[in-house]
This record gives C-alpha cells, sequence and structure tokens, in this order.
C-alpha cells in the first residue's frame, strides 16, 4: 500500500508565527494549556517550530505491551495486548518530557500468501491461480522505503524504518510503534476493522497518558513517565485507517491524525452501491484475506482460525449488500466523536483505497467543524514524502503540524491555505478549500448517436426516445473499451462532449443517472467511466526514483536517514479514463438492499462516481463511457447480459470550477 522513505535535502524554512484563528482557538482540538506546559520543559524552540538537537543514535528504545481491557478476541480468556516499539530521546531518562508520533500497523512482521477468490464465475479460472499473489511483495518499499535493507535495520535498530525516527526524534519527539492485534509479537486476531483492532492502539494512547497497563518482555509494569500524553497517529493505508478508527472513538490524548491513503469505511474498499469491487490491482481480494494475510502472531490458526472463518461467512460475496458486517467497520459513522484535528491525503490516481475513502471523511468534518487540511496529489498509494519536487514542503507542514498541536506552537499552519492540490504532474498550488472554490456542479444530457456514430454530451435534453443497446462482455478491460471513439463498438455505449474551448477543471464527486433496462444474461453491473479524450502526457500513478539518495534527518548503521526521491512517469495517451464508477442494478434504491429487476424493464439508476480533482484541456472532449462488467474491478460472470439505455432520461453531473462557465 504505500511507499515510506523518501525525503528532505535540508530544512530551514521557519514560519513566520502565526496568529490562531478565532475558531480553532475554540476548538477542542487546538492546543491546550497542558500541551504548552509540557513545551517548557521540553525540546529547544527557535522560530516557533521544534529543533534538531537531540541525538537519534543515542535514543533510548523500549518495547512494552500493552494491556486491550475488555478485549479478547482470541477468546482465551485474557485480555489482548499490542506490542509498541517505542523510540525517544536519552534525555527523556532524566525528566525530558516529549509528545508521540505514533505509528500502528498489522504488518510489521510481514504477511502470509493467501490465494484469492476466484472472481470468474463463467468457470474459465476454476483455481483462481491469476489472483493468487503475496500483496506484502507490493507494500514493502511503500511502507519501509526504497534503500532500507531490511535485515540490516532490523539489526541496527529494530524496528524502527521510515522518516518518523530519524526525522521528529531529535526535533524532541517519541516515536510509538504499535504492532497491532494478531500480527507479529501481539495477541489477538485481526478483524479488517473491528471494534477489538481499533482498541489496540487506542490501549497504547491510553497507556501514554496513565489509563492503561504496559508490561515488559519479563513481565515487570512499566509506565510512561516520559510522555506529554499528547499524541498525533499517522500512516499509510491500513496503518492510517486505524487513525481514522482511532480518532472516532473520540480518546483523550490524541490530538491529532495524519491518514494517507486510509479508509473510512471498509464497505467501500470492497464494495460498491451493493455491487462486490476488488480494490485495483487485487482482484479477488476481501475483508477475510486481508484478514488471514496480517495474522502474523504465535499458534494463529488455532487461536484465530474459526474468526477468519466466521469473517468469510459474514462478508456475502453473493448479495454485495451493506449490512451490519460492514457497518461494525464504518467509521464514518462515529464521526461525531472525533477531538482530533486532521490532516487528510490521498493519490487521485489511488485505486486501490480510492479517493472516496479520503472525500466523504473530508465532508463528514466540515459538517462537524472539525479543524481540517488535505493534500491531493496525482501519485497512486504513495505517501508525498516521496515526492523529489514536493518533500521540503511536505515535511515542513508536517513538521508544523505536529508542532502546532502536539506542542502548541503557533507557527501559522492554520493560517495558510486549507488545500495543496496536484493538479497535473508536478503542478501543484495551494487553494483556500477542497473542492475547489466556485465549483458548481453541471449537469449534462447524454443524447443518441446517429448515422452510427458515438452519442453526444449537451447541456439541453435531446428530444425523443431512442433506445441504444450493448451487450455484456467480461474479455476486454474498461481501458480497452473506451479506447476507440472513431466508431461505435457492441460491448459499450459513449458519449462526447463538444471540443472544449478552453481548459475545464473538475473538482468533486460526478454522478451519473442512468436509463437503463437489462436482460439475457447474468451480469448485475453498470459501470460508468468518465473520460478524457485527446493526446496528453499525463499521470497515472506510476514513479521513478532518482540515482542519488537524498538525505533528511540524523542516520545510524543500517538506516542511513537517506533515500532516493521519485518523479511521476508520465504517458502520452490518446485518452485517459478520469474516474469510474459501478452499482449492482439490483441495489437501485440501496446498498443494503436487493431487489430484482424485471427482464426488460427500465428502471433508473443514480450513483456517484469516484472523486477527483481533473484538468481537461482545450481541445479535448469530456466523454461518459457506459460499461457493465469492469475486468479489473468487478465480479466476471458469464458474457451476453443485453443492456439497453435511454439516453434522453440520462445525464452526468460534473463538479466544475467555475460551473457551467466552464465548459464555454
Amino acid at each position: 500500500m504505500n511507499r515510506w522513505k523518501t525525503v528532505l535535502i535540508t530544512l530551514a524554512v521557519a514560519l513566520p508565527s502565526g496568529v490562531l484563528p478565532a475558531a480553532a482557538a475554540r476548538s477542542a482540538t487546538a492546543p491546550t494549556e497542558s500541551a504548552a506546559v509540557a513545551r517548557s520543559a521540553s525540546a529547544p524552540i527557535a522560530d516557533n517550530e521544534t529543533q534538531p538537537v537531540y541525538s537519534r543514535a543515542d535514543a533510548l528504545a523500549e518495547t512494552v505491551f500493552v494491556e486491550v481491557a475488555g478485549v479478547d478476541s482470541d477468546r482465551d480468556g485474557r485480555p489482548d495486548r499490542v506490542a509498541v516499539d517505542i523510540m525517544r530521546p536519552k534525555e527523556t531518562a532524566s525528566g525530558l518530557k516529549v509528545p508521540v508520533i505514533m505509528e500502528a500497523s498489522p504488518y510489521y512482521a510481514g504477511g502470509n500468501d493467501v490465494p484469492n477468490h476466484v472472481v470468474d464465475l463463467d468457470g474459465s479460472d476454476p483455481a483462481g491461480m491469476e489472483y493468487r499473489r503475496n500483496k506484502f511483495n507490493d507494500l514493502r518499499d511503500e511502507m519501509f522505503g526504497l534503500d532500507e535493507d531490511l535485515a540490516a535495520s532490523r539489526a541496527a535498530a529494530p524496528p524502527f524504518r521510515g522518516y518518523y525516527d530519524n526525522y521528529f526524534v531529535p526535533r524532541g519527539y517519541a516515536v510509538a510503534l504499535v504492532e497491532n492485534l494478531g500480527s507479529g509479537r501481539a495477541t489477538g486476531c485481526p478483524t479488517t476493522g473491528l471494534a477489538n483492532e481499533t482498541a489496540g492502539p487506542k490501549a497504547a494512547i491510553d497507556w501514554l497518558n496513565g489509563r492503561a497497563r504496559g508490561f515488559d518482555a519479563s513481565g515487570n509494569e512499566i509506565r510512561a513517565d516520559w510522555s506529554t500524553g499528547n499524541v498525533g497517529m499517522t500512516g499509510v493505508s491500513y496503518n492510517g485507517t486505524l487513525s481514522y478508527a482511532v480518532a472516532a472513538t473520540g480518546v483523550k490524548g490524541l490530538k491529532t491524525i495524519v491518514p494517507i491513503a486510509a479508509i473510512s469505511s471498509w464497505y467501500d474498499y470492497y464494495r460498491a452501491n451493493g455491487g462486490v469491487i476488488a480494490a485495483g490491482g487485487y482482484q479477488g481480494e476481501d475483508a477475510d484475506v486481508l484478514a488471514r494475510y496480517v495474522l502474523t502472531r504465535e499458534n494463529a490458526e488455532q487461536a484465530c482460525g474459526a474468526l477468519m472463518d466466521e469473517i468469510e461467512r459474514d462478508q456475502d460475496r453473493v448479495t454485495g449488500d451493506y449490512s451490519a458486517f460492514w457497518d461494525g467497520r464504518n467509521y464514518l459513522k462515529d464521526v461525531g466523536k472525533v477531538r482530533a484535528s486532521v490532516f487528510v491525503v490521498h493519490g487521485l490516481n489511488d485505486w486501490n483505497v480510492k479517493t472516496k475513502q479520503a472525500v466523504q471523511w473530508w465532508d463528514a468534518l466540515e459538517r462537524r467543524g472539525v479543524p481540517r487540511k488535505i493534500w491531493l496529489h496525482q501519485g497512486a498509494h504513495f505517501n508525498p514524502f516521496s515526492f523529489a519536487q514536493r518533500n521540503t514542503e511536505w515535511l515542513r507542514q508536517l513538521h508544523h503540524w505536529f508542532d502546532f498541536y502536539l506542542y502548541g506552537l503557533r507557527n501559522g499552519i492554520m493560517d495558510e491555505p486549507q488545500a495543496d492540490v496536484e493538479s497535473g504532474p508536478g503542478q501543484w498550488a495551494q487553494h483556500a478549500s477542497w473542492p475547489l472554490p466556485g465549483t458548481r456542479d453541471v449537469r449534462l444530457r447524454l443524447a443518441a448517436g446517429t448515422g452510427g456514430q458515438n452519442g453526444t454530451l449537451s447541456r439541453e435534453r435531446s428530444g425523443g426516445h431512442a433506445v441504444e443497446s450493448f451487450t455484456d462482455q467480461n474479455v476486454r478491460t474498461a481501458e480497452q473499451l473506451a479506447e476507440n471513439i472513431t466508431a461505435t463498438d457492441p460491448n459499450r455505449l459513449a458519449y462526447l462532449s463538444p471540443v472544449l474551448a478552453k481548459d475545464a477543471r473538475l473538482s468533486g464527486t460526478p454522478a451519473v443517472s442512468v436509463r437503463a433496462a437489462f436482460g439475457g444474461g447474468r451480469s448485475p453491473y453498470l459501470t460508468a467511466l468518465l473520460v478524457d479524450y485527446g493526446t496528453d502526457a499525463r499521470a497515472y500513478g506510476g514513479v521513478s526514483y532518482g540515482p542519488t539518495p537524498v538525505c533528511y534527518g540524523q542516520g545510524v548503521p543500517g538506516d542511513t536517514g537517506c533515500a532516493r526521491l521519485a518523479e511521476h512517469v508520465t504517458v502520452t495517451a490518446p485518452y485517459k479514463i478520469i474516474t469510474r464508477g459501478w452499482i449492482d442494478v439490483r441495489n437501485r434504491h440501496s446498498a443494503s438492499r436487493t431487489d430484482l429487476l424485471r427482464e426488460g424493464r427500465f428502471y433508473d439508476f443514480d450513483f456517484d462516481l469516484q472523486p477527483t480533482d481533473y484538468v481537461v484541456k482545450a481541445g479535448h472532449r469530456i466523454g461518459v463511457v457506459l460499461i457493465s462488467t469492469d475486468r479489473d474491478f468487478t465480479l466476471r460472470l458469464p458474457a451476453g447480459t443485453g443492456v439497453s439505455v435511454e439516453p434522453g432520461d440520462s445525464s452526468v453531473e460534473l463538479p466544475l470550477v467555475g460551473g457551467r462557465s466552464a465548459l464555454g
């Protein structure tokens, strides 16, 4: 899931002291008096930021096993425990008190090789071997750094990889890595998002505040008398997801979270509008596969095997309906409990953890008035720390964010623009908010093609009641189906705007309304693709790394404090799928309820596409492409389902900066 180690050349940028906005000063998440008191006995401050005066080489490291009171997910009659690896300045042994940057993860001990579910339900791949892969091979560089050798790092200073220890420990922070339930040295069982997993890092925060019990390997009780009690959580993917989950408990002491490519509702990771949907790149994965993947504790099968079977049974890959199983893994319903400020980060080309995860959380925070900030970049499942062009600015903002919320420094970070958005490869700008100010939803109507041509998009509704049809297939990808617009295609329908006279910027969540009928087959999916047609060099999420490491923090043997930085890889092509969305048409009324259709009867299907921020350039055309099976994301049922569409009663809604005027 995302890349960890990358970074700063030199950080000598100091923000001038800012004035805390009145709204933030009144907020429960603003720095407290206790933070200011802790600051006076803590790290040296200059220009309103903490300074790198402590030694990473001399830092103290310890492991504490924190008891998760009231949780016994492995049903052994004893409270579960998490393993917490801590690194802190040596001065904390003689009275220095410091705040904590925490990253909880089920990945620190690696992962198991677990086969994914079969998605070719037409019998063409009965063994499911096409989808068998070890996810951890993909995650290792993304989490722990391209230039760090795993064995050397553990031998020299286990298990601190990434940049937090090199950069933040010298600045007067402790770093705490929580090995979560069911993984590595922890006890308990993983559940892919249930409350027991949330309780692990929450217990670690409680321990840092004197509210939970912690022990060393010999069973001696340990207290965190060096901690100020102020904690900031961060992490990429599952690690960032745990910060969402813990923040949604309202635990005292958690002052801020920085979730990167994180999941706010597990249903939206493995499902969409009633449909079984893959995480991009992991066809056939589901909640049970991930739980078994991270189940790396001792006596794993004996302790947790029955629970793994329960997850496999209850996740329901047949209907795809939202149920109590998924509701227990939905952190949005508890967003009202959030006390912490939130710095959201997400890749606009992330099809693993899709953009909806960040945006629905972002929108919910706005309704609650939670202090927040957002970074949206053109990478995929990726940490912005790794971007060569932007890493210095990332560290500046992250440093000031933690200084503000964990040390109480009035450094002006909350006076800066709320949103940093990369609209194209290397094209960064700051904005007052997101979606961008001036964004308005614009509805474009679908119109049937004439003379054997593809259909059109226009502001006006077309006359007549034309019907256009296509036949589902399950072999070609969405990209292959969308590629050629010079001719019609029997396996999709396409609708194109006029050539744009000027750039048009999308900022937000597109949606479609499609009137359609299904018949003659088994596929229940309706997929909508929003496409940019016009030759250009675009980012698709891939990166390349420079040859020379850049040093960003203090190093030790096996952990240099240096890493190679990444640049976007651009691809020149005549089109790009900007975003897409899916619905199981049997769930047209609710994701929670399957309602069968009558064959050949027309129904209205309304659903969102994944949120985006994207510029369609002048001279290009905007396209909407309708298909059924999306080979890389949906289940693949036997080909042959017929889909008929009434374009005159169908439309797409685009969030355009400038509203209607954006289209000329």
